[in-house]
């Protein structure tokens, strides 16, 4: 199995390359799809999400109202890191089942990990390659006012609220730059399977040899 870690901030386009890396074969594992499960009705994490910020940030069926939540983390760091301190260990140890079962499904996979908060949550996990999705502050912002309906403040503490640029560009193996068009962005992506793809068939050529020796 060769292993990525994906991320980039808010409004980054890393979607965008995961879906593209998912079309050419990766094993796409989405950090946020796992968090969602994390907090599902009835999970330890949204009960202590309740006992520390109220059942105001439930909705009348019992899930969590991620808008009444995200209004209070997202303008207080104390409240985000409390938050954060729930979250990323439930989703550590989904991340661990999803990473364990795509290896035992084809130990040849490439699982591409995609983590929005890989910087700020050092999650445990021994990465051949961390690829970050990166784009100017300004796009950023216009994209998640253009595409989310997000106000222009709004947009702006979100991406204040994450790690900066620096922090995640010092983990990067591979930088995609997605501040121009859509097929500029994919034609990285594109380049980067085809140089993974190669790699793991050299790989898979000196197993075979090696086992035939």
């Amino acid at each position: 199995m060769y292993l990525i870690g994906l991320t980039g901030g808010i409004g980054s386009g890393k979607s965008t390359i995961a879906r593209r890396l998912a079309e050419r074969g990766a094993v796409h594992i989405d950090a946020d799809q796992l968090a969602r499960e994390a907090v599902e009705p009835g999970t330890p994490a949204l009960e202590a999400i309740t006992a520390s910020f109220g059942d105001g940030v439930l909705t009348d069926d019992g899930r969590l109202d991620r808008a009444a939540l995200g209004a209070i983390v997202f303008s207080d760091p104390a409240a985000l890191a409390t938050l954060n301190g729930i979250v990323h260990p439930a989703v550590r140890r989904l991340t661990k089942d999803r990473i364990s079962h795509a290896a035992n499904a084809n130990p040849d996979a490439i699982v591409v990990y995609d983590v929005p908060l890989l910087a700020e949550a050092n999650l445990p996990h021994s990465y051949d390659l961390i690829v970050v999705a990166q784009a100017r502050a300004e796009t950023r912002t216009e994209r998640l006012i253009s595409l989310r309906g997000m106000t222009r403040e709004e947009a702006e503490r979100r991406i204040a609220a994450q790690a900066s640029d620096e922090e995640r560009l010092a983990l990067a193996d591979v930088v995609i730059d997605t501040d121009g068009a859509l097929d500029e962005t994919l034609a990285q992506v594109d380049d980067l399977w085809a140089s993974l793809s190669a790699k793991s068939r050299e790989g898979r050529g000196a197993s075979d040899v090696s086992g035939g020796a």
